[in-house]
């Protein structure tokens, strides 16, 4: 867990939503700090449009295709 970081969220500088803005949601469906972990979830439409996008990225990795990521989450958990 201390590796993973956050997850969910934009970044909106809400309370339950601390910055920064990424632009997208943190740690979900792309790879997390924590090798060969991934998250996937949310509603029927997200889980059924998202879980195409997962697929193609896992795919590619495992032919060896480069598959860049926006941004890693920071670990959040230091101990």
């Amino acid at each position: 867990a201390d590796k993973v970081g956050k997850v969910w969220g934009l970044g909106s500088s809400t309370t339950k939503d601390p910055g920064p803005w990424e632009g997208e949601q943190r740690n979900m469906w792309k790879p997390t700090q924590q090798e060969a972990l991934w998250f996937h979830g949310g509603n029927l439409h997200q889980s059924r449009h998202y879980s195409q996008y997962l697929s193609l990225q896992l795919k590619a990795r495992q032919v060896g295709l480069p598959t860049p990521v926006y941004g890693l989450q920071e670990v959040y958990h230091k101990g």
